[in-house]
């Protein structure tokens, strides 16, 4: 069973990015894959850190549309650490248990993308034109 299914998802972005992060990596080393999947599990390994830094970047940003930015970019990499998740179930032979952790990964992938979709907006509604 996975972190994310066994705790209440934080409210601190930059905390619950990092947890993603975390559990892709904790969930990738606990599970034998075919060697078809490698190139995608080495691409969600890199997508899924770029979520949480790319967010670290995004709040330590020198102006506001360089946040803007990396928000855009964390988005951008949530949406692609779905992508591999999706090919890892698709294209392996997994037990249920296995099935069900890639299923809350994806769950919780498609839920980052609906949050920074959302700051994206709020954000782009308050930037002054240039």
């Amino acid at each position: 069973m996975t972190t994310l299914q066994n705790k209440s998802k934080p409210y601190d972005l930059e905390e619950r990015t990092y947890a993603f992060a975390l559990e892709i990596r904790m969930f990738l080393r606990n599970t034998k894959w075919d060697p078809v999947s490698w190139t995608d599990i080495k691409q969600l390994l890199r997508s899924s850190g770029s979520v949480a830094a790319n967010y670290i970047e995004a709040v330590e940003s020198i102006s506001d549309a360089d946040s803007l930015y990396r928000l855009r970019v964390t988005k951008k990499e949530a949406r692609e650490s779905g992508l591999w998740l999706r090919l890892l179930n698709d294209c392996n032979p997994i037990d249920d248990n296995t099935h069900q952790a890639l299923h809350v990964l994806i769950s919780e992938t498609k839920e980052l993308v609906k949050i920074f979709a959302s700051i994206i907006r709020k954000k782009s509604a308050t930037e002054p034109l240039p």
